[in-house]
């Protein structure tokens, strides 16, 4: 009899196991939405009292001089690494890592397939220097304001500024509804 007791927990442990990984593994989704949303929501909002104080060219200094300093307060202050990362990128430090580029190629294959890009995600633990790490994207969509300094008709004032600010501009020709790039969280384990 206490064999077959023994057998019975023993089988129960991978199970239990499992449904812990999956229960911390949410609730590193969870938390990397969470982060994302905060610091998206501040941004967004720089954006915005920029657009509504001088337009794109008011708003291109937003991303120029504070954009990195808000994701590197929301990454300290959710205790994760935050980036926004693009195969087309505006500044060479949003280049995408290779795990990175091969979640951008699945996210439009995905939205090709006719998922919402509002809602298209994708979290992996992966191993990185022989520890484990967490790694999370969220798609950012492209939406209507976005396409005065990332649209194929940008004025001409707003290109010379980003031109000005940066040389290696590949972040234009976007149409509404495209994936611009994707929040990238990283957090070891």
């Amino acid at each position: 009899m206490k064999k077959v007791v023994a057998a019975a927990l023993l089988s129960v442990l991978p199970l239990t196991a499992a449904v812990a990984a999956d229960a911390d593994m949410q609730a590193r989704v969870e938390k990397s939405k969470a982060a994302i949303a905060d610091f998206f929501g501040t941004l967004k909002g720089e954006l915005e009292k920029a657009m509504k104080e001088g337009g794109p060219l008011t708003a291109i200094n937003v991303c120029h001089k504070t954009a990195s300093a808000l994701t590197e307060i929301s990454s300290q202050k959710h205790g994760i690494q935050i980036s926004r990362v693009s195969v087309k990128n505006r500044n060479p430090n949003n280049a995408p890592d290779a795990w990175e580029q091969g979640v951008l190629a699945k996210f439009e294959e995905r939205k090709a397939a006719g998922e919402d890009v509002q809602a298209i995600a994708y979290s992996e633990v992966v191993e990185k220097d022989g520890r484990k790490q967490f790694r999370f994207m969220k798609a950012i969509p492209t939406g209507e304001v976005c396409l005065k300094c990332h649209g194929e008709a940008i004025d001409e004032k707003v290109a010379a500024k980003l031109d000005e600010y940066y040389p290696q501009d590949k972040a234009r020709g976007y149409k509404l509804g495209d994936i611009r790039g994707a929040f990238s969280v990283k957090q070891d384990m």
